[in-house]
C-alpha cells in the first residue's frame, strides 16, 4: 500500500491540526499518525491508496481555520504491508 511522510510548517502547532489532519484521514479511511516536531513542523505518516493520499495533501495544504501552512513536503516511503491501524493522533 503506497505511504507517505508530510511535513508541513507554518503556523500549524496549537491551532488544532493534530485534530484536524486525524479528522480528514478518518473521512478519507487513511491509516498513519500525525505528531508535532520539536522545530514547530506537524509530521504525518500516510497509508492509503494515492487517490486518498492526494486528497489528503490537499487538505495538509488548508489546514484548519487558525493555522497558516507555509510549506508541505511529502516523501514518499517504501510501500509495505499495513503498518498502521487507524489513524492515531500522538502527544
Amino acid at each position: 500500500m503506497p505511504r507517505l511522510k508530510i511535513i508541513v510548517s507554518g503556523r500549524v502547532q496549537g491551532v488544532c491540526y493534530r485534530a484536524f489532519t486525524a479528522e480528514q484521514a478518518g473521512q478519507l479511511g487513511i491509516n498513519g499518525t500525525v505528531r508535532n516536531l520539536p522545530d514547530g513542523s506537524v509530521e504525518i505518516m500516510a497509508e492509503a491508496q494515492q487517490e486518498a493520499l492526494h486528497r489528503l495533501i490537499a487538505c495538509c495544504r488548508q489546514g484548519p481555520p487558525a493555522a497558516r501552512v507555509e510549506h508541505v513536503e511529502t516523501i514518499a516511503l517504501p510501500e509495505a504491508g499495513a503498518a498502521f491501524a487507524g489513524f492515531t493522533v500522538l502527544r
